[in-house]
């Protein structure tokens, strides 16, 4: 058990000439990032961000530690103001810079940061959040090239990272520190996910094959012996999934390359990078991500022979794409991972050689099982019926400042704490899992359960489908409707019974679309995930 910044410091001492990050042709050594990691960490203690009071004395809902938020694009500031914050054993956590002002307001005033660090391009927006909260935090603003001056009292981060101490501070880490992560609010008010950094380390970040992982120094004896992996996080660095494989290739010796093009997805710009530095792994998130990718390598001149692994989470990647993606890269290794920031990884598929995996079937990650209606007891094998996906420690403690959240989340089942954040599965004869999707946009629709990721699958099967998120609307008849927004190919003259039918192949047909919405395009959130929100705006009718 050790702290994140405990474990860089230590592997950083062991590789301090091998790149760390890899960004817009700029390679920075593990030797720069730990002197600016330990700049950053003296700079918020002078500004007397710290933590208050030690873990044993909070209740699981409970942040001891002040806050540090990372309003960034992926960048080497983002991982360098999480291992900054963890050095001054404040905590930082994730800012969704698609906000809209009332949503930024919102997640500050629930934050409560004493500190900030965000790119200049979104000064003007924060500034009009910050005035009003009732204690203006430090403001550390980062160059981006967007010519955007200084807020009042902010400082420039590079001018004051030259201007710290690089000396390593004299202060004790604790294991029992906090990783915090808030959820992506696409079906809710975004919540505060409190994890210690251990139980993080061995949920999500420990992924480094044939390393002893006895102490901060067995493993930085280990990963330096090993040839660095270079790993490219495509989605934004705020979602868990890319923060977690960013993070985890870094604790584990190897390299973050970062796309030239951070605002959007580039899928030249991407398999450019690729190319270029040699990457191993790339995340994606479902077909939103796998698509334009496709597309790009389809038509353009890439050398991705170095690619090994794509990490899919977050969203479906259709088993048409996975397969044109095995087509054109045949040594690659295709892994589905189902997970949510209440449990890290939780489920995966693994599509390898000339066979794409099926969509929604997984196997089970160490730790993770199904559970009863009730949610007391643990089901087994063949069980018949639907129960809730649940996780075994490692788990998080709880949500930020919400108690009763937190209870119904985290609780006991047959004398054991678990985490059921509410997905909904069924676990099947062989002990693969069918995940049927969150519980929160499940659909009632004459007395019958309809997931809308169960039904969201069975569209987007159609070829002329590019995206397509289901949701339901009132109805007389029904109580609630299964309505489709989806994105079409261009050009595509594909009619709504064409789709039903693709679709009725694999659902029965009482779980199909009562209507078709055609949009020009579906809107999901900046990690890939489905807007739900947005989705019932756009099919339910203002009254």
């Amino acid at each position: 058990m050790f702290n994140h910044a405990e474990l860089f410091e230590a592997v950083a001492g062991a590789v301090g000439e091998r790149p760390a990050f890899v960004f817009r042709r700029r390679t920075y050594t593990y030797g720069e990032i730990d002197d600016r990691v330990r700049r950053l960490a003296n700079l918020l203690l002078d500004h007397g961000v710290t933590i208050r009071r030690e873990r044993s004395e909070l209740a699981p809902w409970e942040s001891g530690q002040d806050h540090v938020g990372l309003y960034l694009y992926n960048s080497p500031e983002y991982l360098e103001g999480m291992l900054g914050a963890c050095l001054a054993r404040a905590v930082s956590f994730n800012i969704n810079y698609r906000y809209v002002e009332g949503e930024l307001r919102y997640l500050l005033e629930d934050a409560a940061p004493r500190a900030l660090i965000y790119h200049a391009t979104f000064a003007p927006l924060l500034d009009a959040v910050v005035s009003r909260l009732p204690e203006r935090p430090l403001l550390l603003q980062v160059d981006d090239g967007s010519g955007v001056p200084l807020l009042d009292g902010a400082l420039d981060y590079e001018a004051a990272l030259a201007a710290a101490s690089p000396a390593r501070p004299d202060i004790e880490l604790s294991p029992d520190d906090l990783y915090m992560l808030y959820t992506g609010g696409t079906t809710g008010m975004p919540k505060g996910t409190l994890w210690t950094q251990a139980d993080m380390y061995d949920a999500a970040l420990n992924f480094v094959p044939d390393v002893d992982s006895t102490s901060p120094a067995t493993i930085a004896a280990s990963v330096s012996k090993l040839t660095p992996s270079v790993a490219l996080a495509l989605p934004p660095m705020m979602h868990g999934g890319a923060q977690w494989i960013a993070l985890g290739n870094l604790l584990g010796g190897g390299t973050v390359a970062i796309q030239d093009e951070v605002a959007k997805l580039d899928a030249r710009d991407a398999w450019a990078t690729i190319e270029r530095e040699g990457v191993a792994t790339m995340t994606i998130i479902g077909d939103a991500f796998a698509r334009p990718l496709c597309d790009e390598l389809e038509r353009g001149d890439y050398d991705a022979g170095s690619l090994r692994f794509i990490i899919n989470g977050g969203a479906i990647l259709s088993s048409g794409v996975k397969q044109r993606l095995l087509d054109m890269l045949p040594d690659v290794l295709i892994l589905d991972v189902a997970g949510s920031s209440e449990t890290g990884s939780q489920l995966q598929a693994v599509s390898a050689g000339d066979k794409a995996a099926g969509q929604g079937v997984f196997s089970l990650v160490p730790g993770t099982c199904v559970v009863d209606e009730a949610m007391t007891t643990v089901l087994e094998p063949g069980h018949d019926g639907i129960g809730w996906l649940a996780k075994r420690k490692p788990i998080p403690l709880g949500y930020l400042g919400d108690r009763e959240k937190t209870e119904k989340t985290f609780r006991l089942v047959a004398g054991e704490r678990m985490a059921l954040p509410g997905d909904r599965a069924r676990l099947r004869e062989d002990g693969r899992v069918e995940l049927l999707g969150r519980d929160s946009v499940t659909i009632n629709s004459g007395g019958e359960k309809i997931f809308a990721e169960e039904v969201e699958q069975a569209l987007v099967a159609h070829d002329a489908v590019v995206d397509v998120v289901v949701v339901g609307r009132p109805s007389e008849r029904w109580g609630q409707e299964v309505v489709a927004v989806v994105q079409l190919r261009p050009g595509s003259a594909v009619s709504d019974d064409d789709l039903l039918a693709t679709a009725n192949e694999r659902i029965a047909r009482y779980k199909l679309p009562k209507a078709i919405v055609r949009v020009d395009q579906v809107l999901r959130s900046p990690n890939g995930k489905a807007d739900y929100r947005w989705a019932k705006s756009i099919v339910t009718p203002e009254v």
